[in-house]
């Protein structure tokens, strides 16, 4: 079969195997993580825009975006995992096997979200109470919820597009894209809310419109007779060599992301005993901690990318140096993100509080705690863009699952039932969570980087 590299793809896979790594990391994370910056900018304003309708829409935004999170996480962990294995064969310059892969992954994709689309839509009021979905927001949010299933079979191809599109260096052009993307959804959405004062489910429908935009790139980018990063019918193939990999990587990572989620909705369910508003205020407030965290998950895929591209290359000095790198960058990005927003929190608050000046201050309460696990949240991004770039994906599992059901339901549970904090115990559960998951990387990371160093006989990193 063939399969060639564009110029373009030559000259960044040289530069990622040989120019200086600071310069490798902040070229490839920096437009990720405005890319990164730039959903959670999209998210907090239709958090803004579903204030303007009611607080109960705000929570069903809250609520329902979570249960979203749980069922997006199979197409989102496929894209992680496989695009670990094709930026491998990138690197390793095996370059029939890139073009098999890509192909492969988007039927893969596509056959998982329609079945996924055809087992749910007809029982969407059952599957929605299952996941403890209190009522009142069942009322408000149901079309919501449904129309945001047919986005989610194209956010699954979507996902591949931008997982190879970060594979080959792309990541300007991804961060174009999403300019794109915003502009369509924010422009939409506030003609359906402002002008025609439509429902929440118009929301969801600017979010569907805007996502077959970027598809239609993405059909228009990956449609080349022979280069590697297309698709092409002819390579699409179920052999062991080809499927294998990609699976072995992307099951923990789906196992990860949809119980990191499920676990979220958990806490929601919980935060309900003080009140249906509260899951509105802590929606909020981690949305507010995602202009800090999601930057630095930016940096988090760049760096993998890049670690995974020279360890199949061979280049483990080069896997070490990303990973310090992208420690450095993500503390920082922590430290000044979140101290910025803590200087401005009631301004910030006062956007999404409908005018409820008890709904603001609940915000400002929650995100007070969570905003000072930034910079532990910046150590385990770094962690895990070295074990995703290792293929370690098993570890990353651990670690994400233990955030969520180690060190946040039962210290919740805990705070709720021994503790006097009441409704701080919401923020309170973050911080304590963020600061766990940041010490337990670093301690994972340390025994991991003493053997690779130990097994390929890295001395030094400079």
């Amino acid at each position: 079969m063939q399969a060639k590299l564009t110029e373009k793809d030559k000259r960044f896979l040289e530069r990622s195997l040989n120019a200086p790594m600071w310069r490798v990391v902040l070229s490839v994370g920096t437009p990720l993580a405005l890319y990164q910056g730039l959903n959670m900018f999209f998210t907090i304003l239709d958090t803004m825009m579903a204030s303007h309708i009611s607080e109960e829409s705000v929570s069903a935004v809250a609520y329902l975006s979570q249960l979203n999170l749980v069922l997006s996480s199979v197409g989102g962990g496929l894209a992680v995992g496989a695009g670990i294995q094709i930026s491998r064969a990138y690197g390793e310059e095996n370059f029939a096997l890139v073009r098999k892969r890509v192909s492969t992954l988007y039927v893969i994709c596509l056959a998982v979200g329609l079945a996924m689309l055809a087992v749910i839509l007809p029982f969407t009021d059952g599957f929605l109470r299952m996941a403890g979905t209190p009522d009142a927001l069942i009322d408000v949010g149901r079309s919501y919820f449904v129309v945001e299933l047919f986005d989610l079979v194209v956010k699954f191809l979507d996902n591949v597009y931008i997982a190879v599109e970060r594979a080959r260096g792309n990541s300007r052009r991804i961060m174009a894209l999403n300019f794109l993307v915003i502009a369509v959804k924010l422009s939409l959405t506030a003609l359906f809310v402002y002008v025609l004062e439509s429902g929440l489910v118009m929301i969801a429908a600017a979010s569907l419109i805007s996502q077959l935009v970027l598809l239609a790139f993405a059909l228009r980018n990956s449609l080349h007779a022979d280069e590697a990063f297309s698709f092409s019918r002819d390579a699409v193939t179920m052999e062991r060599e080809t499927t294998r990999p990609m699976l072995l990587q992307s099951a923990p990572v789906i196992a990860e992301k949809a119980l990191f989620a499920f676990g979220k909705t958990v806490v929601n369910a919980m935060s309900t005993v003080y009140g249906a508003t509260m899951v509105g205020a802590l929606g909020v407030s981690n949305n507010l901690g995602g202009i800090t965290t999601n930057p630095q998950n930016g940096y988090q895929e760049g760096a993998s990318a890049v670690i995974s591209q020279n360890y199949g290359a061979g280049k483990y000095r080069r896997v070490l140096q990303a990973f310090y790198a992208a420690l450095v960058i993500n503390v920082l990005l922590g430290a000044v993100i979140s101290a910025l927003e803590l200087w401005q929190l009631d301004l910030l608050a006062s956007l999404f509080d409908s005018g409820n000046l008890e709904f603001r201050r609940t915000i400002m309460l929650v995100y007070r705690y969570e905003a000072l696990g930034a910079v532990p949240l910046g150590v385990n991004a770094a962690v895990l863009a070295l074990l995703y770039g290792l293929g370690m994906t098993r570890l990353t599992m651990v670690l994400n699952v233990a955030r969520v059901f180690i060190f946040r339901i039962p210290v919740f549970w805990a705070l709720q039932h021994w503790t006097g904090l009441g409704e701080a115990s919401v923020g309170a559960v973050m911080l304590i969570s963020n600061f766990a998951s940041g010490v337990l990387a670093a301690a994972v990371v340390v025994p991991v980087i003493r053997r690779f160093r130990k097994r390929f006989s890295v001395s030094s990193i400079s």
